[in-house]
């Protein structure tokens, strides 16, 4: 028994009485938390401080006749309110679960619960103030923070909840999602989850618990559980919410999620001891239990995002003179346009045009296929070493990689990132086995694993290997060490 709870996750998990990543699900959700009280102070801070200041500046006190404040007890008195007044709403909205139910709470509501805090802050602050003795923070003060704050927040979090919106739908954010089960609840379920994209899932298909017939909506689904593997790598999803009400097939589909790193919620029963100790959280209106979650890591993310924002941005324009010599020397060199834009297939099988500096004739493209017989590499990939179609200037870029600067662009908007797997085209992911579209789980970089150690390596199994191999144990320090060795293998010259 021992073994076999070693062997299988969901089992030990169960003999512990801990669910398979709930912790590191309720760790994300305290880091989001964290995120948006931080947010919500920033922004009480940004609509209070302005409101101070002008009524410390003298031509203003003086244009409406106001008592002129002193800067130093004043002004001390001011930030002690503006500090304790920020805390307090904060605390208030936490205490009637804004934090906790953020993506679930309606617009409206949210407003409403803001608007209390802030009312209720600034009751609690005003008392303080009359029964503390000197009173000297302005009324003026009072009031207008009240207001502006409560307006600010109020906005910050529309803004918040229609970007989440707009992401969504567009297909940029979100958790692409299976739902098993192809009885009235499961529609119902799909078709609540459609009508409200806020709440971050993008169902992508209805998996039936046994191979379809005439009662399983077949028009709905996408295949059965016994296709759960395939259709987990063909659709890039990231959660399986599970409507079945037979205990052994949620098992069943619980180890085979668990096997794949994929997360897996049910809805709505407790299916005896397998839920024990699980929070039941809610996804709307719709109660779920979380039984397997593979771990998140929001702050590395973001710091990825935030250095790929910061880079990207100074290196074009660090590098704007030089990406004028490049441009007129490749528009010198030959016919055709000066950056060439080719479909590739980006993170969860997103499509995104990559720019490159134009390294080959115009007509290139067309061919490729009479070159064919000269491919060096292994299966899709195809690179020829001395390939004619590659002008003189070009070969020239290929070899410092000066080529893939306005990829830079790209890693700006968030098609890419700096490290990652190499953006495959259409055509070569089109050939992939399921299994590869593992490397696809990532944004796609300039620069990867696979370019700093084997570029050269002709091997297809080996291209698949590194990049998957990055995308399941990638860290904030694997990519530094990626950069550091792409600075010495294009100061090598070593690109073809």
């Amino acid at each position: 028994m021992a073994l076999a709870q070693q062997a299988n996750p969901v089992l030990a998990a169960e003999a512990s009485g801990c669910p398979a990543g709930s912790v590191s699900r309720r760790s994300a959700r305290r880091t989001e938390q964290v995120l948006a009280v931080a947010a919500d102070l920033l922004v009480i801070w940004a609509s209070s401080l302005p409101v101070l200041g002008l009524r410390l500046a003298p031509a203003f006190t003086t244009r409406f006749g106001l008592p002129p404040l002193e800067r130093g007890p004043h002004f001390a008195a001011h930030a002690g309110f503006l500090l304790s007044y920020s805390v307090l709403v904060v605390l208030l909205c936490d205490a009637q679960g804004l934090y906790n139910h953020m993506h679930t709470i309606s617009a409206s509501e949210d407003g409403w619960l803001v608007c209390k805090a802030a009312l209720a802050a600034t009751t609690l602050q005003t008392a303080c103030i009359c029964f503390s003795g000197p009173r000297y923070v302005s009324r003026f003060v009072i009031a207008l923070t009240t207001a502006a704050s409560a307006a600010l927040l109020i906005g910050w979090h529309r803004l918040r909840r229609l970007r989440l919106q707009r992401t969504c739908a567009n297909g940029w954010s979100g958790r692409n999602t299976l739902i098993v089960g192809s009885g009235q609840q499961a529609l119902a379920l799909r078709a609540y989850l459609d009508h409200n994209r806020h709440l971050g899932y993008v169902v992508r298909g209805l998996v039936a618990c046994a191979p379809q017939n005439g009662e399983d909506h077949a028009a709905e689904t996408l295949g059965s559980v016994s296709d759960l593997r395939a259709l987990v790598r063909a659709h890039f999803i990231d959660e399986v919410l599970v409507t079945a009400a037979d205990r052994e097939l949620v098992k069943r589909v619980v180890s085979e999620a668990a096997s794949i790193g994929l997360d897996v919620r049910v809805i709505p029963d407790l299916y005896d001891g397998l839920g024990w100790g699980a929070p039941v959280e809610y996804i709307g209106h719709f109660p779920a239990i979380g039984l397997h979650e593979r771990p998140r890591r929001t702050v590395a993310l973001l710091l990825k995002r935030g250095i790929d924002v910061a880079i990207s941005a100074a290196g074009l324009a660090v590098f704007s003179a030089v990406f004028l010599v490049v441009a007129i020397a490749v528009m010198l060199s030959s016919p055709g346009s000066v950056i060439y834009a080719s479909e590739r297939v980006g993170r969860k099988g997103r499509n995104f045009r990559c720019y490159k500096f134009r390294t080959m004739v115009a007509n290139a493209e067309a061919q490729k296929a009479s070159l064919q017989s000269l491919n060096q590499r292994d299966q899709v990939l195809f690179k020829i070493a001395n390939d004619p179609r590659v002008t003189r200037v070009g070969r020239f870029l290929r070899k410092y990689s000066l080529d893939e600067l306005p990829q830079l662009w790209n890693v700006l908007k968030g098609d890419m990132s700096l490290v990652g797997p190499r953006p495959p085209l259409a055509s070569e992911v089109r050939q992939y086995e399921f299994e590869h579209l593992r490397r696809l789980d990532a944004l796609p970089g300039i620069t990867g694993l696979w370019q700093v150690e084997e570029r050269s390596n002709p091997s297809f199994a080996r291209y698949i290997s590194l990049d998957t191999d990055y995308v399941e144990h990638w860290s904030p320090w694997l990519d530094a060490r990626i950069l550091l060795k792409t600075v010495a293998v294009v100061l090598a010259g070593t690109g073809q």
